[in-house]
């Protein structure tokens, strides 16, 4: 997989795919987390792609997306059925994706995503839409399946979000120290400090000695609230998960 759009693509593929395994009496199922159910997951992936797609194609021309875009959105996708909310979001998942494919590269240039302070090109607006179509994918997979995992293809991608992850949404447990994680299938290595302030996360090399080791799509759902026992794989030392979880409360 050699970018994040081709990630999405596999993903948005792969979601209709799920879809389109499932009776219409399962899109009232509860999802993750149980408050939602797959309809729930669907509408807000389908509102989603409908106001991402209005930012790319007002940032690419020069536009302001207009006030109060979203919540006229969001009021839209409340009032559909359960069916409405499944199959709309399916087609406005591909709308998305087919239109984030034609930009030119002088368009891919110029757009940026502003939301509050931050400002995101248009690599990391793929990568914000891949994260969040991929775990909200894996929300429905897993009313099904517990032992469903993240996309392979998409994890390399994933963990360029974790700083912003880290930013906003990472908890300090109470316990000051640094925990040292490595993950597999990708390897990498990294330092979680904990402080009275907050939490980073940074790679680090030259560690040989590690306080938890895990796949790197386990410790991707980790960090974004999807590690609980029940989906937790087979073989993590334990130790330091109830603590890990604390951290990372979810989104």
């Amino acid at each position: 997989m050699t970018n994040a759009l081709d990630a999405l693509e596999l993903s948005v593929d792969h979601l209709r795919s799920t879809i389109d395994a499932m009776s219409e009496e399962q899109y009232v199922a509860s999802a993750y987390p149980t408050e939602w159910t797959v309809a729930d997951v669907m509408s807000h992936l389908g509102s989603g792609a409908i106001i991402s797609k209005r930012n790319f194609d007002d940032s690419v021309e020069g536009r302001d997306v207009p006030p109060k875009f979203n919540e006229s959105v969001w009021d839209v996708w409340n009032a559909k059925t359960p069916h409405a909310k499944v199959t709309d979001a399916l087609d406005a998942d591909r709308a998305l994706l087919e239109r984030i494919k034609e930009l030119t590269p002088e368009e891919r240039d110029r757009y940026v995503l502003n939301l509050g302070p931050m400002k995101f090109d248009f690599d990391q607006g793929v990568r914000l839409r891949l994260g969040e179509h991929v775990f909200h994918t894996w929300d429905i997979e897993e009313a099904f399946n517990t032992q469903a995992t993240l996309q392979p293809a998409a994890v390399p991608f994933l963990f360029a979000n974790l700083e912003l992850l880290m930013r906003f949404a990472a908890r300090p447990s109470g316990n000051v120290h640094t925990l040292h994680i490595r993950t597999t299938d990708p390897r990498k290595d990294f330092a979680l400090t904990q402080t009275g302030d907050g939490v980073t996360l940074d790679e680090v090399e030259g560690v040989t000695a590690f306080d938890l080791e895990l796949p790197a799509e386990a410790f991707l759902r980790l960090a974004y609230g999807r590690l609980d026992e029940a989906h937790t794989p087979a073989g993590i030392d334990p130790t330091h998960l109830a603590e890990l979880r604390r951290v990372f409360p979810g989104l």
